[in-house]
């Protein structure tokens, strides 16, 4: 049961730092302030040092991850991009990077609970990535 929660876990994670991810790539040619981007270039690192991390220990496991629902990543980029197309300034791609944080923040708590025999370090992962979520929201704020 362990090792099952743990793979599950590791691989919602994997799915939530390649959202994550896309997400910046997606509207960072957008971002007007020289800080905004930093902002997200930084965050965006951050995902992908994650990401190494979690698709690592995947390895071990000889799983292969999960990708986004393509659904939902498609649904993601259709708003950003009539968004962007009705308002491109940094207050809009704000607004779309907090709303994603939440969603982020929001199911990657619930996996967490779902996968309550996950391992403590998958356990350690999933919150780094819920913790980065949420500092990403709240270092935005300025450019709501």
């Amino acid at each position: 049961m362990i090792e099952n929660d743990t793979i599950k876990l590791l691989r919602e994670c994997d799915s939530g730092t390649e959202m994550g991810i896309a997400s910046i790539e997606d509207v960072l040619p957008n971002v007007k302030s020289k800080e905004f981007r930093r902002i997200l270039s930084t965050c965006g690192d951050e995902h992908k040092k994650l990401e190494k991390e979690i698709r690592s220990l995947l390895d071990r496991y000889g799983d292969e991850g999960k990708d986004p629902n393509p659904l939902v990543k498609g649904m993601s980029w259709m708003k950003t991009n009539v968004m962007l197309a009705m308002d491109e300034s940094d207050k809009t791609v704000a607004d779309l990077m907090t709303d994603g944080c939440n969603m982020g923040v929001k199911s990657l708590n619930r996996y967490l609970n779902q996968y309550d025999a996950a391992d403590e370090v998958s356990k350690d992962i999933a919150k780094r990535l819920i913790n980065l979520e949420e500092r990403l929201a709240i270092d935005i704020r300025c450019f709501l």
